[in-house]
């Protein structure tokens, strides 16, 4: 029923509970799996971090590629693919979905807020209202 199965993640429990969930769902339909993590950085990225050489927004494009890489880890023999985008959460995840033609999104219904704020309320809202791909939000503790 599910080829392609996108897992947003921003590395907060909530987020990497979903992945779980998301992950059991590929294994059981033999899916492929598409992590992502956006960094919304806004402003923050022009900043210079003290005592750092990188901008901020350098620092959360690594911070990222380590939460993509912690769900994948767990994907055991799936076929998957991790991408980290900067922007809009929103935005960027609705686009990512369509481009790897995924037809479900699992994610999580609270994340980090801030400028790590991929799966939290207001992002998921605006998936399942504006997207025209299925969306699971599984129950989580």
């Amino acid at each position: 029923m599910f080829e392609t199965i996108l897992l947003p993640t921003d590395g907060s429990k909530d987020a990497e509970s979903a992945a779980d969930a998301g992950l059991e769902l590929a294994r059981i339909h033999d899916a492929e799996v598409h992590v992502l993590c956006v960094a919304e950085t806004g402003l923050l990225g022009q900043v210079r971090l003290p005592g750092d050489a990188d901008s901020a927004e350098h620092a959360m494009h690594r911070q990222a590629e380590t939460f993509v890489s912690r769900v994948a880890d767990r994907a055991d023999a799936l076929p998957v693919t991790t991408a980290v985008r900067t922007g809009p959460p929103e935005t960027e995840l609705l686009e990512y979905a369509n481009e790897v033609d995924a037809d479900l999104i699992v994610m999580g219904t609270r994340g980090r807020g801030g400028v790590h704020k991929l799966a939290i309320g207001s992002v998921t809202d605006h998936v399942i209202r504006f997207g025209d791909i299925d969306v699971y939000v599984p129950s989580l503790e």
